[in-house]
């Protein structure tokens, strides 16, 4: 199952929508008069006491799962502010009320995508510092070594004594990353 922030190139296959995305969407509003504000923070109140009992429930998965989003799902495609695109914002959200949900379709299933934007923080502070690359070879190369770093960094090993060991390098026989990844999921 692919959690993903709504971008259109990860809607493919199982789908599940990660809850903070779904939230950024009510900071994006404009409100203008002061009863806007309100009932904008009012319903963002919501969304987070909702993504709470969530978060409860896929800990707990004894108690029964289905309940609170099916009560929840039903009173917010009933909501009305009165606020325009508020009321937009919370049908679309509404339509898609099933993709958040999915996360009790499988265990493990996060209900953000933070992890996985964290593992692609560091490709794109690359690629503003040093402006891109000037070829494709470049641009695999560099992806390739910051994805063999960040693999590293979470298995517990040393990037520089991988590289030492692959290309030949005296030192601790390291095996291969995929066997690494494997034992230790």
């Amino acid at each position: 199952m692919i959690v993903s922030d709504d971008a259109g190139q990860f809607r493919v296959g199982n789908h599940a929508l990660c809850w903070v995305h779904a939230e950024r969407s009510l900071q994006k509003l404009m409100p203008a008069t002061p009863l806007q504000v309100r009932k904008a923070e009012t319903v963002r109140d919501l969304v987070w006491r909702f993504y709470r009992a969530l978060k409860a429930q896929t800990k707990a998965p004894a108690r029964p799962c289905r309940r609170i989003p099916a009560d929840a799902s039903g009173a917010s495609s009933r909501l009305r502010t009165g606020y325009d695109d508020l009321d937009k914002l919370l049908a679309r959200l509404c339509r898609r009320k099933d993709e958040p949900l999915n996360v009790f379709e499988r265990s493990g299933i996060p209900l953000h995508t933070n992890a996985s934007e964290n593992d692609l923080r560091s490709f794109v502070t690359k690629r503003k510092i040093s402006g891109g690359t000037m070829s494709r070879d470049g641009r695999v190369a560099r992806d390739t070594m910051l994805g063999l770093m960040k693999t590293c960094r979470k298995l517990g090993l040393s990037f520089w004594q991988y590289l030492g060991d692959r290309i030949g390098l005296e030192g601790q026989a390291i095996p291969p990353l995929a066997t690494l990844v494997a034992t230790k999921a």
